[in-house]
């Protein structure tokens, strides 16, 4: 009996072998020649935001939708008519990337991504005043923020193996490589001040832009994806992807300033002449740059007084400075790419 089960066991082996032999020749046969462990991939997405937040202050201005009405008759005189808080994300927007990968075995991988990303504008505040009983302005500030990216992801990408259809799982980490928050915000106000002629008023335009560079910070990246087999060399694959990664604060430029101060006629409000203008280089260096810090105290170079649109600082020759903030480039997306094995 021991001998049967022992003959048994070995024809059963022996079986076994031969197909195992049997299916790989026939796989081999039938499959694509060899090519190098290596490949490229080249992709395009358009990501959702998925975790809204907040948004930052805008130098004075919280990130709120303000409209203000103007009575000269009350003890106060602005009203509010409407408030909301102003909430999104910087992860919506378009994505491109370019992976180098290297298949270690049948079922694992690994990939490293470089990837370029831009954000759609955010409205990251609005403050209007208006006349009480008119719609005319007295005052307006908006201002709309966008992100610029290129960021390094390395990743391990574990699937079946399976050849003319393959799913994938990919996940890893997000490393910033370089990146902009970019602040664009037009102003405009109509003041009285003194010694102005009679029947006329000051209106005041102001167009800025500043760019927020960023400290430096790791985030995770995965995807879910499938991998469909078109040529010997090509793959055509779609994938969704989820990504996190917040970016705090460390130092703000702006980079245009343009301010004109026009004398216009108070009742049709037609021009009458330009009596100042502020550009980039009249602004002074605590104006122009700031460095964000965690917390303020007395030693930092904070404002402390204004005269018009001229803020003054404690050290108007030094970088002035002001709260770090906090945002989020990641979302989650979906990606169409190509991959080209070497």
């Amino acid at each position: 009996m021991k001998k049967l089960l022992l003959f048994g066991a070995a024809s059963l082996w022996m079986a076994v072998t031969v197909t195992t032999q049997a299916q790989d020749i026939s796989n081999s046969s039938s499959s694509t020649p060899p090519h190098s462990k290596w490949y490229l991939k080249i992709a395009g997405g358009y990501f959702f935001s998925v975790s809204p937040g907040q948004f930052p202050n805008v130098g004075p201005y919280p990130p709120q939708d303000l409209h203000t009405e103007y009575n000269p008759t009350n003890a106060n005189p602005l009203d509010t008519l409407s408030r909301k808080v102003l909430t999104g994300s910087y992860g919506q927007g378009v994505r491109g990337g370019l992976s180098v990968g290297y298949n270690i075995n049948k079922y694992l991988s690994v990939e490293g991504t470089f990837n370029y990303f831009h954000s759609k504008k955010n409205l990251m505040t609005r403050q209007l005043t208006t006349l009480v009983g008119t719609s005319k302005a007295l005052g307006s500030v908006e201002s709309h923020g966008y992100v610029n990216a290129v960021d390094f992801a390395p990743s391990l990408v574990v699937s079946p193996g399976w050849q003319k259809v393959n799913p994938y799982v990919r996940f890893g980490v997000v490393v910033p490589l370089w990146g902009r928050l970019y602040i664009e915000t037009d102003a405009t106000q109509i003041s009285s001040p003194p010694g102005i002629p009679a029947g006329t008023q000051v209106a005041t335009v102001i167009s800025r832009k500043e760019e927020i560079k960023p400290n430096v910070t790791i985030g995770f990246q995965s995807a879910l994806g499938v991998s469909f087999m078109i040529a010997s060399r090509f793959d055509v694959f779609v994938e969704a992807e989820y990504r996190n990664v917040p970016v705090k604060s460390k130092e703000k430029e702006i980079t245009r300033y343009e301010e004109t101060n026009t004398l216009i006629n108070a009742t049709s409000g037609a021009p009458v002449q330009v009596i100042s203008s502020r550009t980039l280089s009249d602004l002074s260096t605590a104006e122009k740059n700031t460095v964000y810090e965690t917390t303020l105290d007395q030693n930092s170079n904070t404002p402390i007084n204004q005269q018009g649109t001229k803020v003054i600082y404690k050290d108007n020759d030094k970088a002035s400075n002001d709260l770090k903030s906090y945002i989020n480039i990641g979302g989650l997306g979906l990606n169409v790419g190509l991959k080209f094995r070497l």
